[in-house]
């Protein structure tokens, strides 16, 4: 159900599934290094943390998230939430601090030295929150099936006590289905996909998306060209920005096609 990639050890490859199993993987290799099966149902996020390289995250529907080592087979932290966990991240720029998203329209942020208590709960969304990224160490960008995507002010919201909102993107449709989020490695621009088969683009300071593309009908098999009748339960379901080339994002759609596309 998810991958994360470990920033520093470069063949280090983390994953998730339906039957709650995370697996440490090294990829040169092909070859799996420890499995972490402490979670009681589908795990549906992981994530490395870049401050940390051997620690890892992960969050599921048994409503946990649980803090790995990668050299230690049990877990070495649980944060117990209210509804099931859809997305984790560590912050980028600080190694105690996470956030996951979850079902109960909240984003929660903690600090990983007192897992009893959120340091805040950022409100607003209307339904669940699907994913949580990092623009920098003090934005959050969160994507939810209100079909609404929405940036937070980290230090602002601490210091007020209140989720401090800068900005919501609105332009997709995403009522039921995971559709992707990935950040550029710049931080300038934010990608989705649609329940309409398109990716859509967001430059981070305007509020309506900058490119929209159409995804396009499946491929005939023999001839590979496009069908001319697109199957209307189509949507595009992963979008991820090339970490080094900013300009370059892959997306994949439900139907199993994948783009890579350059954004000039």
């Amino acid at each position: 159900s998810c991958l994360s990639w470990n920033a520093y050890i470069k063949p280090q490859l983390i994953s998730s599934d339906y039957e709650g199993i995370v697996a440490l993987w090294d990829a040169a290799v092909g070859t799996s290094i420890r499995s972490f099966d402490e979670h009681d149902k589908r795990a549906w996020s992981v994530d490395f943390s870049t401050v940390e390289p051997m620690q890892l995250a992960s969050g599921g529907d048994d409503t946990k998230v649980k803090i790995w080592a990668t050299n230690m087979k049990n877990s070495v932290a649980t944060i117990e939430s209210r509804a099931n966990v859809c997305s984790v991240r560590f912050n980028p720029e600080k190694a105690k601090e996470i956030a996951f998203g979850s079902a109960d329209h909240h984003v929660h942020y903690y600090d990983l030295r007192k897992t009893s208590t959120p340091v805040h709960e950022f409100s607003g969304h209307r339904k669940a929150v699907s994913y949580v990224r990092f623009l920098n160490g003090d934005s959050l960008v969160t994507a939810s099936t209100d079909c609404t995507l929405r940036e937070w002010s980290i230090s602002e919201s601490l210091s007020s006590g209140t989720s401090q909102c800068r900005r919501s993107f609105e332009g997709h449709t995403n009522e039921k289905n995971f559709v992707g989020l990935s950040v550029s490695g710049d931080g300038e621009f934010i990608a989705c996909g649609s329940e309409t088969n398109e990716m859509f683009v967001y430059y981070s300071c305007l509020s309506r998306p900058l490119i929209t593309h159409p995804f396009g009908n499946s491929l005939d098999s023999v001839s590979g060209e496009e069908l001319p009748d697109e199957d209307p339960g189509q949507f595009v379901s992963s979008v991820c920005w090339m970490h080094h080339t900013p300009n370059v994002i892959i997306t994949a759609n439900s139907q199993g096609r994948i783009k890579v596309m350059e954004m000039v």
